[in-house]
């Protein structure tokens, strides 16, 4: 298990390394991003999850590429990222937290690809809406995983952060919700369980917001996350309790 884990971190390494100084020219030109992004999505995300012995499958229709959404997945696993990368052609840019900038090389390219956030800093938190706007003036939706604590795997959804809810309502794109069954299982948090294989992973209704203000975001919220932990508890293979069964046994 522990190999395992390491392999998929040298996986995940390689491409990094190797295509560097391109990846960091793309994001040095105009429009280069989209081009980044083809690249994360159909030559690193695919080395490591079949270098690592995982594929993604979609169980359920897709909406259509070319409009721009919110994206909005339950975070369950260091492998999410790749996963989602599979599941859109329409380019999109992750939000997230700004620690990850410290990571050498990748850090240095994912502070010119995503939109860091500083939790601690509300002059960073505001900044994310300007930025966002940018984003979706190009086409490109965004990407946000909305949970707290994410890490804690006795929980089969923990609740969500309003940022996800309220950058929707302030640029009024859709929400797009998605349900990862597999990865808490098969790719946890915990490196001690996992096992390569399937990913499956379900689209939900999308969940209109035209016309909604500030006040809708709670009701957001809720319907969002009532949703997919809905699909989780109702998944026939059982993967999220199953993982959770383990994790409680792994804590006592």
């Amino acid at each position: 298990m522990v190999l395992w884990r390491i392999w998929f971190y040298v996986l995940t390494a390689i491409p990094v390394i190797l295509l560097f100084f391109p990846l960091a020219f793309l994001l040095a030109i105009p429009n280069g991003y989209k081009y980044l992004f083809w690249i994360a999505r159909n030559i690193w995300a695919p080395f490591v999850l079949y270098g690592t012995g995982c594929w993604v499958k979609k169980i359920t229709a897709f909406p259509l590429e070319g409009k721009s959404f919110m994206l909005i997945a339950n975070h369950t696993s260091v492998i999410d990222v790749m996963v989602i990368l599979r599941l859109r052609k329409t380019p999109f840019v992750f939000v997230g937290k700004k620690e990850l900038v410290q990571i050498p090389i990748f850090g240095y390219l994912y502070k010119r690809a995503a939109i860091m956030v500083d939790r601690s800093s509300s002059k960073s938190r505001y900044g994310v809406y300007g930025r966002a706007q940018k984003v979706i003036d190009k086409g490109y939706s965004i990407c946000i995983f909305p949970e707290k604590d994410y890490t804690d795997e006795s929980i089969v959804l923990n609740p969500f952060k309003k940022g996800a809810f309220k950058l929707a309502v302030e640029h009024q794109i859709p929400i797009f919700p998605m349900v990862f069954l597999d990865c808490k299982r098969k790719f946890p948090w915990n490196t001690s369980y996992g096992y390569p294989g399937e990913l499956r992973v379900k689209a939900l209704s999308v969940i209109p917001v035209v016309n909604l203000s500030e006040s809708d975001i709670p009701v957001l919220q809720k319907q969002a996350y009532q949703a997919i932990k809905k699909e989780l508890l109702n998944d026939p293979k059982g993967n999220i309790k199953n993982a959770i069964e383990l994790w409680k046994k792994h804590l006592y």
